[in-house]
Protein backbone atom coordinates (compact mmCIF):
# COMPACT_ATOMS: atom_id res chain seq x y z
CA UNK A 1 0.00 0.00 0.00
CA UNK A 2 2.93 2.62 0.51
CA UNK A 3 4.54 1.86 -2.86
CA UNK A 4 0.98 1.95 -4.22
CA UNK A 5 0.69 5.61 -2.86
CA UNK A 6 4.21 6.74 -4.23
CA UNK A 7 3.18 5.38 -7.15
CA UNK A 8 0.11 7.43 -7.25
CA UNK A 9 1.85 10.65 -6.79
CA UNK A 10 3.96 10.34 -9.75
CA UNK A 11 3.47 10.43 -13.57
CA UNK A 12 4.35 7.43 -15.87
CA UNK A 13 3.71 6.39 -19.01
CA UNK A 14 0.96 3.50 -17.75
CA UNK A 15 -1.07 7.20 -17.15
CA UNK A 16 -0.02 9.82 -19.72
CA UNK A 17 2.35 10.65 -22.51
CA UNK A 18 5.06 11.90 -21.48
CA UNK A 19 6.85 13.68 -24.24
CA UNK A 20 10.32 14.51 -23.54
CA UNK A 21 12.45 15.74 -26.49
CA UNK A 22 15.36 14.33 -27.39
CA UNK A 23 14.65 11.26 -24.64
CA UNK A 24 12.64 8.88 -26.54
CA UNK A 25 10.13 7.97 -23.35
CA UNK A 26 8.40 5.35 -25.14
CA UNK A 27 6.92 2.11 -23.96
CA UNK A 28 8.43 -0.43 -22.54
CA UNK A 29 6.28 -3.38 -22.90
CA UNK A 30 5.75 -6.05 -20.43
CA UNK A 31 6.89 -9.13 -23.05
CA UNK A 32 9.96 -7.41 -23.60
CA UNK A 33 10.90 -6.68 -20.06
CA UNK A 34 10.75 -10.58 -18.90
CA UNK A 35 13.36 -12.00 -19.40
CA UNK A 36 15.21 -9.51 -16.78
CA UNK A 37 14.01 -11.47 -14.18
CA UNK A 38 15.08 -14.92 -14.84
CA UNK A 39 17.98 -15.80 -12.83
CA UNK A 40 19.91 -17.25 -16.27
CA UNK A 41 20.39 -13.54 -17.21
CA UNK A 42 19.95 -11.40 -14.07
CA UNK A 43 22.35 -14.01 -12.05
CA UNK A 44 24.71 -14.41 -14.54
CA UNK A 45 28.27 -13.13 -13.44
CA UNK A 46 30.00 -10.64 -15.88
CA UNK A 47 33.54 -12.70 -15.70
CA UNK A 48 32.04 -16.07 -15.77
CA UNK A 49 33.62 -18.34 -18.00
CA UNK A 50 32.77 -18.09 -21.79
CA UNK A 51 31.70 -22.55 -21.30
CA UNK A 52 29.41 -21.70 -18.74
CA UNK A 53 27.93 -18.97 -20.86
CA UNK A 54 26.84 -20.17 -24.25
CA UNK A 55 23.58 -18.75 -24.21
CA UNK A 56 24.34 -15.45 -23.23
CA UNK A 57 26.88 -15.26 -26.01
CA UNK A 58 24.63 -16.20 -28.82
CA UNK A 59 22.19 -13.55 -27.87
CA UNK A 60 24.95 -11.08 -27.59
CA UNK A 61 25.88 -12.24 -30.98
CA UNK A 62 22.66 -12.34 -32.47
CA UNK A 63 21.64 -9.07 -31.12
CA UNK A 64 25.18 -7.71 -32.46
CA UNK A 65 24.20 -8.60 -36.17
CA UNK A 66 20.51 -7.32 -35.14
CA UNK A 67 22.02 -3.88 -34.63
CA UNK A 68 24.24 -4.29 -37.40
CA UNK A 69 21.57 -5.00 -39.88
CA UNK A 70 19.55 -1.20 -38.17
CA UNK A 71 22.63 0.69 -38.94
CA UNK A 72 24.71 -0.59 -41.92
CA UNK A 73 27.98 -1.16 -39.88
CA UNK A 74 30.36 -3.62 -40.26
CA UNK A 75 31.23 -4.17 -36.87
CA UNK A 76 29.60 -3.37 -33.64
CA UNK A 77 30.46 -3.27 -29.85
CA UNK A 78 28.31 -4.21 -26.99
CA UNK A 79 30.51 -2.68 -24.17
CA UNK A 80 29.66 0.83 -23.34
CA UNK A 81 27.04 1.72 -20.63
CA UNK A 82 25.30 4.81 -21.97
CA UNK A 83 25.50 7.23 -24.88
CA UNK A 84 28.01 9.22 -23.20
CA UNK A 85 30.08 6.08 -23.26
CA UNK A 86 29.55 5.26 -26.22
CA UNK A 87 30.14 8.63 -27.81
CA UNK A 88 33.52 8.25 -26.05
CA UNK A 89 34.16 4.73 -26.91
CA UNK A 90 33.81 5.87 -30.59
CA UNK A 91 35.90 8.95 -30.19
CA UNK A 92 38.83 6.80 -29.14
CA UNK A 93 38.28 4.01 -31.85
CA UNK A 94 38.85 7.41 -34.07
CA UNK A 95 41.62 8.61 -32.11
CA UNK A 96 43.55 4.69 -32.14
CA UNK A 97 42.61 4.80 -36.03
CA UNK A 98 44.62 8.07 -36.19
CA UNK A 99 47.37 7.01 -34.46
CA UNK A 100 47.87 3.72 -36.13
CA UNK A 101 48.34 5.64 -39.81
CA UNK A 102 50.56 8.16 -37.82
CA UNK A 103 48.31 10.29 -38.00
CA UNK A 104 48.90 11.63 -34.30
CA UNK A 105 48.27 15.61 -34.66
CA UNK A 106 44.65 15.01 -36.01
CA UNK A 107 43.07 16.46 -33.09
CA UNK A 108 40.21 18.68 -34.08
CA UNK A 109 37.03 17.52 -33.75
CA UNK A 110 34.27 19.64 -35.10
CA UNK A 111 30.63 19.60 -33.83
CA UNK A 112 27.90 21.75 -34.62
CA UNK A 113 26.12 24.06 -32.55
CA UNK A 114 23.12 22.39 -32.08
CA UNK A 115 25.37 19.25 -30.47
CA UNK A 116 23.85 17.51 -27.43
CA UNK A 117 25.95 18.86 -24.70
CA UNK A 118 27.68 14.84 -24.23
CA UNK A 119 29.23 15.81 -27.92
CA UNK A 120 32.26 18.47 -26.67
CA UNK A 121 32.70 16.92 -23.07
CA UNK A 122 33.42 13.29 -24.39
CA UNK A 123 35.65 15.02 -27.24
CA UNK A 124 37.48 16.69 -24.58
CA UNK A 125 37.59 13.38 -22.69
CA UNK A 126 39.36 11.60 -25.97
CA UNK A 127 41.98 14.09 -26.12
CA UNK A 128 40.48 16.38 -29.24
CA UNK A 129 40.00 20.20 -29.07
CA UNK A 130 36.76 21.12 -30.11
CA UNK A 131 35.71 23.47 -32.80
CA UNK A 132 32.36 24.48 -33.29
CA UNK A 133 30.12 24.72 -36.76
CA UNK A 134 27.51 27.07 -36.97
CA UNK A 135 23.39 25.94 -38.05
CA UNK A 136 21.14 27.80 -40.21
CA UNK A 137 18.20 28.85 -39.80
CA UNK A 138 16.49 26.48 -40.59
CA UNK A 139 18.70 24.13 -37.62
CA UNK A 140 21.38 22.16 -39.96
CA UNK A 141 24.73 22.47 -40.39
CA UNK A 142 25.72 25.68 -41.86
CA UNK A 143 27.57 23.86 -45.14
CA UNK A 144 29.37 27.33 -45.90
CA UNK A 145 30.82 27.67 -42.02
CA UNK A 146 31.76 23.90 -42.51
CA UNK A 147 33.77 24.35 -45.38
CA UNK A 148 35.51 27.27 -44.39
CA UNK A 149 36.19 25.24 -40.75
CA UNK A 150 37.44 21.91 -42.60
CA UNK A 151 39.96 24.09 -45.04
CA UNK A 152 40.95 25.69 -42.09
CA UNK A 153 41.66 22.95 -39.85
CA UNK A 154 42.47 20.69 -42.68
CA UNK A 155 46.05 18.97 -41.73
CA UNK A 156 44.19 18.46 -38.05
CA UNK A 157 41.21 17.73 -38.75
CA UNK A 158 40.24 14.03 -36.86
CA UNK A 159 36.50 14.01 -36.68
CA UNK A 160 33.27 15.97 -36.85
CA UNK A 161 30.41 14.83 -33.87
CA UNK A 162 26.92 15.60 -36.21
CA UNK A 163 23.73 14.25 -34.70
CA UNK A 164 21.10 12.89 -37.62
CA UNK A 165 18.13 13.81 -37.73
CA UNK A 166 19.53 17.04 -35.20
CA UNK A 167 18.80 17.75 -31.78
CA UNK A 168 16.50 20.71 -33.51
CA UNK A 169 14.19 17.79 -34.83
CA UNK A 170 15.12 18.54 -38.90
CA UNK A 171 16.70 15.73 -41.32
CA UNK A 172 20.20 17.41 -41.88
CA UNK A 173 19.69 17.92 -45.80
CA UNK A 174 23.41 18.02 -46.66
CA UNK A 175 24.54 14.76 -44.60
CA UNK A 176 26.07 12.63 -47.62
CA UNK A 177 27.73 15.89 -48.93
CA UNK A 178 29.06 16.76 -45.57
CA UNK A 179 30.15 12.83 -44.66
CA UNK A 180 32.39 13.26 -48.15
CA UNK A 181 33.61 16.66 -47.02
CA UNK A 182 34.43 15.45 -43.96
CA UNK A 183 36.57 12.57 -45.52
CA UNK A 184 38.03 14.21 -48.34
CA UNK A 185 39.59 16.08 -45.60
CA UNK A 186 40.90 12.84 -43.60
CA UNK A 187 38.46 13.30 -41.12
CA UNK A 188 36.09 10.47 -39.80
CA UNK A 189 32.31 10.99 -39.46
CA UNK A 190 30.69 10.42 -36.05
CA UNK A 191 26.63 10.16 -36.23
CA UNK A 192 25.18 10.52 -32.55
CA UNK A 193 22.67 7.89 -32.80
CA UNK A 194 20.50 9.92 -29.99
CA UNK A 195 17.91 10.36 -32.63
CA UNK A 196 18.11 6.44 -34.40
CA UNK A 197 14.62 6.14 -33.62
CA UNK A 198 13.86 8.46 -36.79
CA UNK A 199 15.67 6.18 -38.77
CA UNK A 200 15.54 2.52 -38.28
CA UNK A 201 14.15 0.76 -41.34
CA UNK A 202 14.57 3.58 -43.41
CA UNK A 203 18.23 4.74 -43.80
CA UNK A 204 21.46 3.48 -41.91
CA UNK A 205 24.37 5.36 -40.72
CA UNK A 206 26.94 2.86 -42.12
CA UNK A 207 25.43 3.14 -45.34
CA UNK A 208 25.42 7.44 -46.06
CA UNK A 209 28.96 7.92 -45.21
CA UNK A 210 28.98 7.10 -41.16
CA UNK A 211 32.32 5.72 -39.48
CA UNK A 212 30.85 5.16 -36.49
CA UNK A 213 27.13 5.89 -34.27
CA UNK A 214 26.77 5.10 -30.63
CA UNK A 215 23.16 3.71 -30.45
CA UNK A 216 21.01 4.36 -27.52
CA UNK A 217 19.43 1.09 -26.44
CA UNK A 218 17.57 2.50 -23.52
CA UNK A 219 15.55 4.94 -26.18
CA UNK A 220 15.77 3.29 -29.83
CA UNK A 221 15.63 -0.27 -28.73
CA UNK A 222 13.17 0.23 -25.81
CA UNK A 223 15.24 -0.75 -22.61
CA UNK A 224 13.57 2.03 -20.62
CA UNK A 225 15.52 4.60 -18.75
CA UNK A 226 14.96 8.06 -16.61
CA UNK A 227 16.00 8.74 -13.18
CA UNK A 228 19.76 8.05 -14.20
CA UNK A 229 19.43 4.41 -15.81
CA UNK A 230 20.32 1.99 -16.93
CA UNK A 231 21.52 2.52 -19.90
CA UNK A 232 23.21 0.83 -22.57
CA UNK A 233 25.25 2.72 -25.71
CA UNK A 234 26.84 0.33 -27.79
CA UNK A 235 28.78 1.30 -30.80
CA UNK A 236 28.50 0.30 -34.80
CA UNK A 237 31.97 1.36 -36.79
CA UNK A 238 32.55 0.62 -40.34
CA UNK A 239 35.27 -2.20 -41.00
CA UNK A 240 38.52 -0.08 -40.61
CA UNK A 241 37.97 1.19 -37.17
CA UNK A 242 36.86 -2.42 -36.10
CA UNK A 243 40.00 -3.10 -35.18
CA UNK A 244 39.66 -0.28 -32.57
CA UNK A 245 36.76 -1.62 -30.60
CA UNK A 246 36.98 -1.65 -26.97
CA UNK A 247 38.08 -5.28 -25.15
CA UNK A 248 38.70 -5.98 -21.96
CA UNK A 249 42.26 -6.96 -19.92
CA UNK A 250 40.49 -9.59 -17.84
CA UNK A 251 37.76 -11.07 -20.58
CA UNK A 252 39.08 -9.95 -24.30
CA UNK A 253 36.40 -9.50 -26.31
CA UNK A 254 36.08 -11.89 -29.77
CA UNK A 255 39.64 -11.28 -31.35
CA UNK A 256 39.97 -7.99 -29.92
CA UNK A 257 43.44 -7.49 -28.07
CA UNK A 258 42.81 -7.02 -24.47
CA UNK A 259 45.57 -3.97 -24.79
CA UNK A 260 42.63 -1.94 -26.22
CA UNK A 261 40.55 0.61 -24.57
CA UNK A 262 38.09 -0.06 -21.95
CA UNK A 263 35.24 2.34 -21.02
CA UNK A 264 33.21 0.33 -18.81
CA UNK A 265 33.95 -2.56 -15.81
CA UNK A 266 32.16 -5.42 -17.74
CA UNK A 267 33.15 -6.78 -21.31
CA UNK A 268 29.55 -6.36 -22.45
CA UNK A 269 28.63 -3.46 -20.32
CA UNK A 270 25.31 -4.05 -18.46
CA UNK A 271 24.28 -7.39 -20.21
CA UNK A 272 22.13 -8.12 -18.23
CA UNK A 273 19.36 -5.71 -19.62
CA UNK A 274 20.03 -6.78 -23.09
CA UNK A 275 17.32 -8.83 -23.69
CA UNK A 276 15.16 -5.96 -23.81
CA UNK A 277 16.61 -5.68 -26.78
CA UNK A 278 16.87 -8.63 -28.41
CA UNK A 279 13.40 -9.36 -27.74
CA UNK A 280 11.97 -6.05 -29.01
CA UNK A 281 13.76 -6.35 -32.58
CA UNK A 282 12.48 -10.17 -32.77
CA UNK A 283 9.04 -8.89 -32.05
CA UNK A 284 9.01 -5.98 -34.14
CA UNK A 285 10.52 -7.65 -36.96
CA UNK A 286 12.10 -5.49 -40.22
CA UNK A 287 8.68 -4.39 -41.16
CA UNK A 288 7.47 -3.55 -37.82
CA UNK A 289 10.57 -1.43 -37.01
CA UNK A 290 10.34 0.26 -40.07
CA UNK A 291 7.02 1.37 -39.26
CA UNK A 292 7.80 2.50 -36.11
CA UNK A 293 10.14 4.95 -37.60
CA UNK A 294 7.68 6.24 -39.84
CA UNK A 295 5.14 6.77 -37.19
CA UNK A 296 7.36 8.31 -34.67
CA UNK A 297 7.78 11.07 -37.75
CA UNK A 298 3.99 10.99 -38.38
CA UNK A 299 3.48 11.44 -34.80
CA UNK A 300 5.63 14.58 -34.55
CA UNK A 301 4.82 16.26 -38.02
CA UNK A 302 1.05 15.61 -36.32
CA UNK A 303 1.44 17.44 -33.43
CA UNK A 304 3.69 20.53 -35.43
CA UNK A 305 0.59 20.84 -37.52
CA UNK A 306 -2.09 21.06 -34.52
CA UNK A 307 0.49 23.78 -32.69
CA UNK A 308 1.98 25.76 -35.38
CA UNK A 309 -1.39 28.10 -35.58
CA UNK A 310 -0.93 28.54 -31.87
CA UNK A 311 2.82 28.55 -31.22
CA UNK A 312 5.87 29.13 -33.55
CA UNK A 313 7.20 25.96 -34.54
CA UNK A 314 10.81 26.51 -34.50
CA UNK A 315 12.86 24.36 -37.31
CA UNK A 316 11.16 22.74 -39.80
CA UNK A 317 12.90 21.23 -43.00
CA UNK A 318 12.50 23.24 -46.45
CA UNK A 319 9.24 20.90 -46.87
CA UNK A 320 7.96 22.86 -43.69
CA UNK A 321 8.06 19.47 -42.09
CA UNK A 322 10.10 18.27 -39.11
CA UNK A 323 11.66 14.97 -37.73
CA UNK A 324 10.78 12.84 -34.60
CA UNK A 325 10.59 16.02 -32.36
CA UNK A 326 9.83 19.33 -32.78
CA UNK A 327 10.25 22.51 -30.88
CA UNK A 328 7.92 25.31 -30.43
CA UNK A 329 9.42 28.70 -29.11
CA UNK A 330 7.99 30.72 -26.01
CA UNK A 331 10.13 33.06 -26.67
CA UNK A 332 7.71 35.63 -27.80
CA UNK A 333 4.86 34.70 -26.25
CA UNK A 334 7.05 35.62 -22.92
CA UNK A 335 7.94 38.73 -24.60
CA UNK A 336 3.90 39.90 -24.94
CA UNK A 337 2.29 37.86 -21.50
CA UNK A 338 4.77 37.04 -18.91
CA UNK A 339 4.42 33.67 -19.41
CA UNK A 340 7.77 31.69 -19.66
CA UNK A 341 7.99 27.70 -20.78
CA UNK A 342 8.30 27.41 -16.68
CA UNK A 343 5.05 28.46 -16.31
CA UNK A 344 3.81 26.12 -19.38
CA UNK A 345 5.53 22.78 -17.89
CA UNK A 346 3.94 23.36 -14.31
CA UNK A 347 1.06 24.30 -15.95
CA UNK A 348 0.87 20.75 -17.93
CA UNK A 349 0.83 19.12 -14.58
CA UNK A 350 -2.65 20.57 -14.28
CA UNK A 351 -3.78 18.55 -17.61
CA UNK A 352 -1.97 15.39 -16.54
CA UNK A 353 0.93 15.27 -18.56
CA UNK A 354 4.66 15.58 -17.68
CA UNK A 355 6.44 18.31 -19.82
CA UNK A 356 8.46 18.34 -22.81
CA UNK A 357 11.91 19.31 -22.93
CA UNK A 358 12.56 22.50 -21.64
CA UNK A 359 15.41 24.88 -23.20
CA UNK A 360 16.81 21.83 -24.89
CA UNK A 361 18.30 22.62 -26.97
CA UNK A 362 17.25 26.12 -27.64
CA UNK A 363 16.76 28.61 -24.19
CA UNK A 364 13.19 29.60 -23.47
CA UNK A 365 11.77 27.09 -25.53
CA UNK A 366 10.19 23.40 -25.47
CA UNK A 367 11.07 20.19 -27.18
CA UNK A 368 7.89 17.69 -27.82
CA UNK A 369 8.67 13.59 -28.83
CA UNK A 370 5.84 12.13 -29.14
CA UNK A 371 7.38 8.45 -30.22
CA UNK A 372 5.27 5.85 -32.02
CA UNK A 373 3.85 4.92 -28.96
CA UNK A 374 0.78 7.04 -28.23
CA UNK A 375 -2.41 6.72 -29.95
CA UNK A 376 -3.94 9.48 -32.20
CA UNK A 377 -6.30 10.32 -28.97
CA UNK A 378 -3.42 10.85 -26.34
CA UNK A 379 -1.39 13.06 -29.12
CA UNK A 380 -4.66 14.90 -29.22
CA UNK A 381 -5.55 15.24 -26.06
CA UNK A 382 -1.94 16.69 -25.54
CA UNK A 383 -2.38 18.86 -28.39
CA UNK A 384 -5.49 19.96 -26.51
CA UNK A 385 -3.95 20.75 -23.87
CA UNK A 386 -1.33 22.97 -24.90
CA UNK A 387 -3.82 24.88 -27.11
CA UNK A 388 -6.22 25.40 -24.10
CA UNK A 389 -3.04 26.70 -22.30
CA UNK A 390 -2.46 29.29 -25.31
CA UNK A 391 -5.80 30.30 -24.92
CA UNK A 392 -5.22 31.05 -21.14
CA UNK A 393 -2.55 32.98 -21.84
CA UNK A 394 -4.17 35.35 -24.18
CA UNK A 395 -6.32 35.91 -21.25
CA UNK A 396 -3.55 37.13 -19.94
CA UNK A 397 -2.27 39.24 -22.62
CA UNK A 398 -5.72 40.81 -22.85
CA UNK A 399 -5.62 41.64 -18.83
CA UNK A 400 -8.66 38.87 -18.35
CA UNK A 401 -6.26 37.13 -16.05
CA UNK A 402 -4.29 39.23 -14.01
CA UNK A 403 -0.41 38.87 -14.90
CA UNK A 404 0.54 36.90 -11.74
CA UNK A 405 -2.12 35.99 -10.21
CA UNK A 406 -3.27 33.79 -12.82
CA UNK A 407 -3.73 29.59 -13.85
CA UNK A 408 -0.04 29.32 -14.94
CA UNK A 409 1.80 31.62 -13.28
CA UNK A 410 0.27 29.02 -10.05
CA UNK A 411 0.26 26.28 -11.14
CA UNK A 412 0.04 23.15 -10.60
CA UNK A 413 -2.66 23.14 -8.19
CA UNK A 414 -3.22 20.13 -5.58
CA UNK A 415 -5.88 18.33 -4.07
CA UNK A 416 -5.41 20.19 -0.86
CA UNK A 417 -5.45 23.34 -2.47
CA UNK A 418 -8.76 23.31 -4.43
CA UNK A 419 -10.25 21.57 -1.30
CA UNK A 420 -9.15 24.75 0.92
CA UNK A 421 -11.42 27.07 2.42
CA UNK A 422 -8.90 29.85 1.73
CA UNK A 423 -8.65 30.55 -2.15
CA UNK A 424 -7.74 34.43 -2.49
CA UNK A 425 -7.13 33.28 -6.45
CA UNK A 426 -8.95 35.88 -9.05
CA UNK A 427 -9.89 32.77 -11.17
CA UNK A 428 -12.14 30.11 -10.06
CA UNK A 429 -11.11 26.34 -8.80
CA UNK A 430 -12.95 24.62 -11.70
CA UNK A 431 -10.66 26.64 -14.06
CA UNK A 432 -7.87 25.99 -11.83
CA UNK A 433 -7.89 21.57 -11.92
CA UNK A 434 -10.50 21.17 -14.82
CA UNK A 435 -9.54 23.12 -17.52
CA UNK A 436 -10.90 20.41 -19.90
CA UNK A 437 -14.32 18.91 -19.97
CA UNK A 438 -12.34 15.27 -19.84
CA UNK A 439 -10.20 16.04 -16.83
CA UNK A 440 -13.61 15.04 -15.16
CA UNK A 441 -13.41 11.71 -15.73
CA UNK A 442 -9.90 11.10 -15.46
CA UNK A 443 -7.46 13.69 -12.94
CA UNK A 444 -4.32 13.35 -12.01
CA UNK A 445 -3.55 15.70 -8.78
CA UNK A 446 -0.55 17.15 -8.51
CA UNK A 447 1.23 15.96 -4.85
CA UNK A 448 2.99 19.46 -4.04
CA UNK A 449 2.04 22.85 -5.27
CA UNK A 450 5.24 24.85 -7.46
CA UNK A 451 8.79 23.79 -6.42
CA UNK A 452 11.40 27.05 -7.13
CA UNK A 453 13.87 24.56 -9.83
CA UNK A 454 16.91 26.82 -9.37
CA UNK A 455 16.05 27.80 -5.58
CA UNK A 456 16.47 23.96 -4.89
CA UNK A 457 19.32 23.03 -7.50
CA UNK A 458 21.05 25.68 -5.48
CA UNK A 459 20.36 25.23 -1.94
CA UNK A 460 21.12 21.36 -0.95
CA UNK A 461 18.49 20.69 2.59
CA UNK A 462 19.76 17.53 4.34
CA UNK A 463 16.60 15.62 5.37
CA UNK A 464 18.62 12.73 6.53
CA UNK A 465 17.74 11.93 11.10
CA UNK A 466 20.08 13.77 12.60
CA UNK A 467 22.78 11.09 14.41
CA UNK A 468 21.53 11.94 17.43
CA UNK A 469 18.20 9.94 16.57
CA UNK A 470 19.94 7.24 16.33
CA UNK A 471 21.54 7.13 19.84
CA UNK A 472 18.31 7.37 21.53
Amino acid sequence: RYMRRLESKDIALNQAMIPLGSCTMKLNATAEMIPVTWPEFANMHPFAPTDQTKGYQILLEQLEQMLITCTGYDAMSLQPNAGSQGEYAGLLAIRRYHESRGDHHRTICLIPSSAHGTNPASAVMAGMSVVMVACDNHGNVDMNDLRAKVEQYSDTLAAIMVTYPSTHGVFEEEIVALCDLIHQHGGQVYVDGANLNALVGIAAPGKFGADVSHLNLHKTFCIPHGGGGPGMGPIGVGAHLAPFLPSHPISPVGSLPATNDTVSSAPFGSASILPISWVYIRLMGAEGLRLASQVAILSANYIAHRLKGHYPVLYTGKSGTVAHECIIDIRPIKEHSGISEEDIAKRLMDFGFHAPTMSFPVAGTLMIEPTESESLAELDRFCDALITIRDEIRKVETGEFDAEDNPLKNAPHTALEIASDDWSHAYTREQAVYPLPSLRSAKYWPPVNRVDNVYGDRNLVCSCPPIESYVQ
